[in-house]
């Protein structure tokens, strides 16, 4: 099941909590997320509404860079200081905007949960990509090769672990739960 999970309880808002849910596209992370948001009864901020809304409302186009990140962290914030928990949702694949998200936790949060979802069955993962559809109108979904050339940072710290292949999301999200103690 991987490392233990890397939660810090930090000073900052006593009713709060951020769980930060990272992983490559089509894994499961966005599924897992949702229905945690649920259950804790927090907000659910998702990176990919984000950008998509931004890429309809202005003349940007994809990829944005950091300015999806930058709302999310900024959202996230609001939520934290409303004693509002927060389900942070998207790649995440560089220590800089895990090092960000860790940094909203610490200022804003009693405690900062950081979750790698994977699939660890590639062939699985591969038919995910491949079949799947985008609960977000107009969002382009990555390709099977745009997933595999993506650049993905290696953790500094392991992260909580929950690996999709051959699992049932709700087994995933009560594991994810458990191990963290949401």
């Amino acid at each position: 099941m991987g490392h233990a999970p890397r939660v810090s309880h930090l000073a900052g808002d006593p009713s709060a909590t951020l769980v930060v849910v990272s992983g490559l596209p089509a894994v499961g992370k966005t599924t897992i997320a949702s229905r945690l948001a649920r259950q804790i009864r927090a907000a659910h901020v998702r990176i990919d509404t984000i950008e998509q809304a931004v890429v309809e409302a202005t003349p940007l186009v994809e990829p944005l860079g950091p300015v999806g990140y930058l709302i999310g962290y900024a959202v996230a914030t609001d939520q934290l200081r409303n004693h509002v928990s927060v389900v942070a949702d998207s790649v995440n694949p560089l220590e800089v905007t895990r090092r960000a998200w860790r940094e909203v936790g610490a200022r804003h949060a009693i405690g900062t949960v950081e979750v790698e979802v994977i699939c660890s069955d590639p062939h699985e993962h591969r038919r995910r990509a491949e079949t799947r559809t985008s609960s977000i109108p107009n969002l382009v979904l990555p390709t099977w090769q745009q997933i595999l050339d993506r650049a993905y940072e290696p953790w500094d710290h392991p992260p909580l672990i929950i690996d999709t292949a051959g699992a049932h999301i709700e087994a995933c999200v009560t594991n994810l739960r458990r191990r963290a103690n949401l």
